[in-house]
């Protein structure tokens, strides 16, 4: 039992020592990166991916303010956790119908940061083991930070740098609140939805978007 619990802290401590370090580094690959580069391979697919690391102030803040609005409009003030989106998401998956918007923009970080994004419950007790950490150790302007640094914006695109350069032929920092909120609103299937493209969907739920970040008005950060 000991020898156990020795080896429960070690873990503990080696895992608060990853999360503090990736506090101050560029994460330039992760886990879901490596996992899709696998099956584009396996598959004859071009497996390359386009990402480009962006600190914060580089991006345009209506990108914080449209991604907010689209996935998470309680990010500032929750623990990581949105107790009630995820009891209506339980509830929709109970009725077989869509899962969609149960995850915070923090748990969606930690997914894409250290797991495989693969659909199984120990998957998800790991995310929510490293959101607790990342809102404890990292706070809320990192997160943003990384989330939109690493989270998959289109087939071999990450972050939002490499999104707005292959779909507008800019970088982020002159995003403009209509490229924003279709990056955005494009998240939940940015395989699946075209931003370059866009559908009647998407330019549906982007005027959406567009609207609620006016609402949203500015997120602002601790210092």
């Amino acid at each position: 039992m000991k020898k156990f619990l020795k080896i429960l802290l070690y873990l503990f401590l080696a895992t608060v020592l990853w999360v503090a370090i990736l506090k101050y580094v560029p994460i330039c690959y992760t886990p879901v990166m490596l996992r899709r580069s696998i099956e584009y391979a396996g598959d004859g697919r071009d497996y390359k991916f386009r990402k480009q690391w962006e600190p914060l102030e580089n991006i345009d803040h209506k990108m914080v303010l449209a991604v907010v609005a689209s996935e998470d409009n309680l990010f500032m003030t929750h623990n990581g956790f949105d107790i009630e989106s995820m009891k209506k998401a339980y509830e929709r998956s109970k009725k077989g119908k869509k899962v969609w918007g149960g995850s915070t923009i923090s748990q969606q970080t930690a997914k894409n940061v250290f797991t495989f994004g693969t659909r199984t419950y120990f998957r998800k007790a790991v995310e929510a083991y490293f959101t607790f950490l990342i809102e404890l150790i990292w706070g809320k302007e990192r997160i943003m930070e990384v989330y939109l640094n690493v989270i998959e914006t289109g087939t071999n695109i990450y972050g939002v740098e490499a999104a707005s350069k292959v779909y507008f032929n800019h970088s982020s920092k002159k995003m403009s609140a209509y490229e924003a909120a279709l990056i955005a609103a494009a998240l939940p299937s940015p395989r699946k939805y075209s931003v370059s493209n866009p559908g009647p969907y998407m330019r549906k739920r982007a005027s959406q978007v567009q609207g609620l970040m006016y609402k949203i008005g500015e997120v602002k950060f601790e210092y």
